[in-house]
């Protein structure tokens, strides 16, 4: 039986989950939606960054992994590529040398997941795309909060991001967004899985 993007979702989860069962800081989300739903990174980890991991099984194709990679550089401090054997040598080519690669290969009871290379920091992440993960009420009381909120509540969410955006430095926009997406509750793929 050939491993599925679904089994080596469960393996990725189960392992994310005890490595971060006892920090309290630490929120994993499944299908977190980046650039207005341009993409979806298959899951995401938030505490002190924002890392992303996206699973290719064998039985998927890399296709649409250069437009993903696009957007995930755009806003992830992180990203970490789960893959098949079968795409490992081409996918290795094709995403950033930042970029984190696992090998998911199937072993006689299970899956195995074996780093093939270490994530490192994104070098080039972007105010606009990453504050795109906070809502537009969510934009408000970040505002409200440092005082800035004034003559901009009844303004759109694509006003509100601009301003957060001029008035912050990317090290604090990121500390914002990261805090809102960890004390959200109301998540559209269902609850975060801590």
């Amino acid at each position: 039986m050939k491993m599925r993007d679904s089994d080596i979702r469960q393996v990725v989860i189960s392992d994310l989950g005890r490595k971060y069962e006892s920090d309290t800081d630490t929120v994993i989300i499944e299908e977190l939606g980046l650039c207005q739903g341009e993409a979806r990174v298959d899951i995401a980890v938030v505490n002190g960054l924002i890392h992303g991991f996206e699973i290719k099984s064998d039985q998927d194709t890399l296709k649409r992994l250069p437009g993903q990679a696009v957007i995930y550089n755009r806003v992830l401090d992180s990203v970490s590529l789960v893959v098949g054997s079968k795409h490992l040598d081409e996918a290795l080519r094709v995403v950033p040398k930042w970029w984190g690669v696992v090998e998911a290969k199937k072993s006689e009871r299970d899956i195995v997941l074996q780093e093939i290379r270490a994530n490192r920091k994104n070098p080039a992440l972007d105010p606009e795309a990453i504050i795109q993960l906070i809502w537009r009420d969510e934009a408000i009381n970040v505002l409200r909060k440092r005082g800035l909120h004034r003559g901009y509540v009844s303004k759109t969410k694509w006003i509100l991001w601009e301003r957060i955006i001029e008035k912050l430095s990317l090290n604090e926009l990121k500390e914002e967004v990261r805090s809102t997406l960890k004390s959200r509750g109301n998540w559209r793929s269902g609850q975060p899985l801590k």
